[in-house]
């Protein structure tokens, strides 16, 4: 492809070069720099892609793109842009041939409720005969293929390459976890999505390298409605008319509310063996009742968004009925089969929010006791920590302190952020920084009846310390203990 095609449709100056030139590939790490590629320089909160351009240009770059004014040698092409990382996915777009465009795709955002919306929605275009690919929170998915991501919603680049390959493959419909981080720095700019879905928003997200306020907050989640054709929408959500007031989209709504196009008309908890879920009676748009095969309210709104999008679609509702009695989210309410005796449950709750939900869903469900074993992650918000250890020392009967994601933070500092926020309350706790110890010491002293919720790692297969990434899963440890090969000595 020639340089000239890659910058169709962009707003660039050549400072030097020529663009009748062969691109082999994007690239903005200049570790990963082949022979012929584009270098972007993209500026961050941590390093400046600018201060690499020689090691660019010594691996092989022949063309360089710029924000600021730099010295390049000059058999290099380099063409300035007002920002380079916004215009990185329209870059990626335009050199991966516009995937999308063969493609119907769903963007999700919203607080929570994101991945078990988008593996809602994936179960029951699959089972209406549909080939699906997933963007998200636990990886890239299609065909049988899994890819590991780093962020929620990966960088501009990674996205359109993983559209061209599930293109390529056959695949006809993409969801998305798009979130606000992603908004706000442009990572789905350029793309129009088929559908946009919104499914709530409180405060999270707000500190050092995130959003700088609430207000910011609301804003990027709303850019997702400015680049999509039809729009859902949760009407019962404080933040529903933000979501609208500059969207560019068709409206359609669900939630309890009457006015709702889609309305919850009832919801009902069950519980039986091997089940935890819910009956959801719709009407409206839909009248009929769902069996959904995850527990709470909050997912009794993930489903009726996802019945909502699918309809839309033109799937069958036997297909939607099937989906749903059946769906499983890897680390979203997920249950571990350990006892008769007592439950164990692995959920990615992280914050305040997420925590009070499954607290509040769990003891809809009458245990004798809920254990909640939790940590947080390192240089991220302290309110975070305080806020979930109140909330558990008010809502569990009893607490495990342990590590997370410390990164490059002491996990005690962590764990010491967290009691302050239970000494506010009369909850009972214990610390036990190392996580198997943890997870050990609740399995030993479960009592008969309880719900015991291991918090936060969720689907994550790894924790993070010290800038690496270590193996760890929870349901390993877990076997692992039950076949007593762990000790705590």
């Amino acid at each position: 492809m020639k340089l000239k095609e890659v910058l169709h449709g962009i707003d660039y100056e050549i400072i030097q070069g020529s663009l009748d030139i062969n691109i082999n590939g994007i690239c903005y790490d200049s570790r990963k720099v082949n022979d012929g590629d584009i270098f972007v320089c993209l500026t961050g909160a941590l390093s400046d892609g600018h201060d690499y351009i020689d090691m660019a240009v010594n691996k092989g770059a022949s063309v360089i793109i710029v924000q600021k004014d730099v010295a390049v040698s000059e058999n290099i092409t380099v063409i300035k842009l007002s920002d380079t990382r916004k215009y990185l996915s329209k870059l990626s777009i335009n050199f991966f041939g516009d995937p999308a465009s063969n493609l119907i795709t769903i963007g999700i955002t919203g607080t929570k409720g994101k991945t078990t919306t988008s593996w809602m929605i994936k179960n029951i275009l699959e089972e209406d005969g549909k080939k699906v690919g997933v963007i998200g929170t636990m990886g890239v998915f299609y065909n049988n293929k899994h890819y590991d991501t780093v962020n929620t919603t990966p960088e501009s680049y990674e996205i359109q390459k993983y559209l061209r390959e599930m293109v390529n493959d056959g695949v006809k419909y993409v969801i998305m976890e798009v979130s606000s981080q992603a908004l706000k720095v442009g990572r789905v700019d350029g793309m129009i999505f088929d559908y946009g879905v919104f499914t709530n928003l409180t405060q999270d997200h707000i500190g050092d390298n995130e959003h700088a306020n609430m207000e910011e907050y609301i804003y990027c989640k709303s850019l997702l409605f400015k680049q999509c054709k039809h729009g859902i929408f949760n009407i019962d959500d404080s933040h529903y008319s933000d979501m609208i007031c500059e969207c560019g989209c068709d409206i359609h709504t669900y939630g309890r509310n009457e006015k709702a196009d889609l309305i919850i008309k009832d919801i009902k908890l069950l519980r039986k063996e091997n089940f935890i879920g819910v009956n959801v009676t719709t009407f409206g748009m839909i009248n009929d009742t769902f069996l959904v095969n995850t527990p709470g309210e909050f997912s009794a709104y993930n489903s009726v968004s996802a019945i909502m999008v699918t309809n839309l679609i033109g799937c069958d509702i036997r297909s939607i009925k099937k989906a749903l009695s059946k769906v499983a989210v890897k680390g979203r309410v997920e249950i571990i089969p350990v006892s008769d005796k007592f439950s164990v449950i692995i959920d990615y709750a992280h914050n305040g929010v997420s925590m009070e939900n499954i607290l509040t869903t769990m003891r809809s469900y009458n245990p004798k006791r809920i254990v909640t074993l939790f940590g947080a992650g390192g240089n991220r918000s302290r309110d975070r920590r305080y806020d979930m250890g109140e909330i558990s020392g008010n809502m569990a009967d009893f607490t495990i302190i342990t590590e997370d994601n410390s990164r490059y933070e002491d996990v005690n500092d962590i764990m010491n952020d967290i009691e302050v926020g239970l000494k506010k309350t009369n909850g009972k706790y214990i610390k036990i920084a190392d996580r198997t110890k943890a997870i050990k010491y609740a399995l030993d002293n479960a009592l008969e009846g309880d719900i015991i919720l291991l918090l936060g790692k969720g689907h994550e297969t790894y924790y993070e310390k010290n800038g690496e990434r270590i193996h760890y899963d929870e349901r390993e440890v877990i076997q692992e203990i039950m076949n007593n090969e762990i000790s705590t000595n």
